[in-house]
């Protein structure tokens, strides 16, 4: 089976901030298009992050209030 063209197939990537390993559908059905905090990603040095390891990254870049 094809995909149609433009659309790339999920990833399996390693979280580049604890080493999890997990799925990236860059076609947009990815579980981090759930996640209410945005990063720049891939991150400076780094691969996507692992739900876990976003959510930190998110809160430690939240401006505190």
């Amino acid at each position: 089976m094809t995909r149609p063209i433009g659309q790339q197939a999920v990833r399996r990537l390693i979280c580049s901030g604890c080493g999890t390993e997990f799925n990236c559908d860059p076609s947009g059905n990815c579980w981090c298009a759930e996640e209410p905090g945005r990063l720049p990603m891939p991150t400076e040095g780094g691969d996507c992050l692992c739900r876990d390891c976003l959510r930190k990254a998110v809160s430690r870049s939240s401006p505190k209030t």
